[in-house]
C-alpha cells in the first residue's frame, strides 16, 4: 500500500535534506562544468557558484533564478537545492520540490536523484514569476574563464586528459588560445586520437589528407602531429579572418574557400551548427590576442 502522496513528499524532501546538509557540511559547492549553456546562462551559473563560495547565498539565489528563468536546467537544480537547505532564500520544501521535480524531468541527474519519481510540485518561487534579471558583471565578451576548463580537463578519463593536456601544451607555441583549441578537439573528435568520420578527416583535430599534406602531417593519427598540424591551420584561419572566431571555426569546418565564396558562416547545417558550438564553449567573438607562452 502506498503512501498518501503530503507524507510520500515529507519524506523524499527529508531525505534529500538530509543528503544535501552531508553537502552543505563540505568546504565548497560544485562547480558548474563548462557544458553547451548559452554563455549567458553559464555566466550566471558561474557567479552564483562564486557567490556561494563566498558564503553569499543570496546573490547566488538571484543568479541561479536568473538562468533557471531562462530555462537553464542547471540553474532550476541550484536554485531549488538552496531553497530545500533555506540558503539565501526562504526554506520552502514545496518550491524545492517544484524546481528539482522540473529539473528531474528534463533529465539532470542529481535532481533526480533528490526527488526520485515524484511528480512536480506546483508552486514557482516570486523570483522566476516576477523578479528582473540580474546584471551580469563579466562582460558579454569574456572568453570562459581557464579555471572552467581546467576543471573541465581534470574530470575527464585518463586516455583524453592527457590528449587535452597536449593541446593545452601546445597552443599557445602557434599563438592560439588553448580554450579556443580545446572548443575546437572537444567538438572534432571528443579527445579521440583514434576518431575517424567518413570523409576520412582523422585524428584529434580531424585532418582531412589535403589540410595534413598541407601542414606537414606525415601521420594524423599520430596524436602530436595531428595536434601541430591542426593548431598550425587554425593559427592561418585566425590570422587570414582577422581573429574572427565565427569565421576561422567556419572554415575550420567547411573550407576558407566556402567562407569566402559565402562572405561569411556559410548556409550549411552543419557548419552552423558547429560554428554554434564552438561560440558556445568560447564564449567570445573575437581570439584572445594575448597569450603567453
Amino acid at each position: 500500500m502506498s503512501l498518501p502522496r503530503a507524507p510520500r513528499l515529507l519524506a523524499a524532501l527529508l531525505l534529500a535534506v538530509s543528503a544535501l546538509g552531508v553537502q552543505a557540511a563540505g568546504a565548497e559547492p560544485e562547480a558548474p562544468a563548462w557544458s553547451e549553456e548559452p554563455p549567458a546562462i553559464a555566466r550566471l551559473l558561474e557567479s552564483g557558484y562564486r557567490a556561494e563560495l563566498k558564503r553569499q547565498p543570496g546573490v547566488a539565489a538571484a543568479e541561479y533564478c536568473a538562468a533557471a528563468r531562462d530555462g537553464s536546467v542547471e540553474g532550476q537544480y541550484r536554485l531549488g537545492r538552496l531553497y530545500l537547505m533555506g540558503q539565501g532564500v526562504a526554506r520552502d520544501n514545496q518550491v524545492a520540490l517544484t524546481l528539482l521535480s522540473i529539473a528531474a524531468q528534463r533529465g539532470h541527474e542529481k535532481a533526480a536523484s533528490l526527488v526520485g519519481g515524484l511528480a512536480a510540485g506546483e508552486r514557482l518561487p516570486d523570483c522566476l514569476l516576477t523578479g528582473a534579471t540580474p546584471v551580469v558583471a563579466a562582460d558579454v565578451n569574456e572568453v570562459v574563464p581557464h579555471e572552467v576548463v581546467e576543471r573541465f580537463v581534470k574530470a575527464l578519463p585518463a586516455d583524453k586528459r592527457r590528449h587535452a593536456q597536449l593541446v593545452q601544451k601546445l597552443a599557445p607555441r602557434f599563438k592560439v588560445d588553448p580554450r579556443l583549441a580545446l572548443a575546437i578537439v572537444r567538438t572534432e573528435s571528443n579527445f579521440d586520437a583514434a576518431a575517424r568520420s567518413p570523409k576520412n578527416a582523422l585524428g584529434l583535430m580531424q585532418l582531412i589528407p589535403d589540410t595534413a599534406e598541407r601542414f606537414g602531417v606525415r601521420d594524423a593519427l599520430d596524436p602530436e602531429q595531428n595536434v601541430r598540424g591542426g593548431l598550425a591551420y587554425l593559427r592561418w584561419l585566425l590570422s587570414q579572418f582577422k581573429g574572427d572566431v565565427a569565421l576561422a571555426a567556419a572554415a575550420y569546418n567547411a573550407g576558407e574557400g566556402n567562407v569566402l565564396r559565402y562572405k561569411g558562416v556559410p548556409p550549411f547545417a552543419e557548419t552552423q551548427e558547429y560554428v554554434r558550438r564552438i561560440l558556445t564553449f568560447y564564449r567570445a567573438p573575437r581570439h584572445a590576442e594575448t597569450l603567453k607562452g
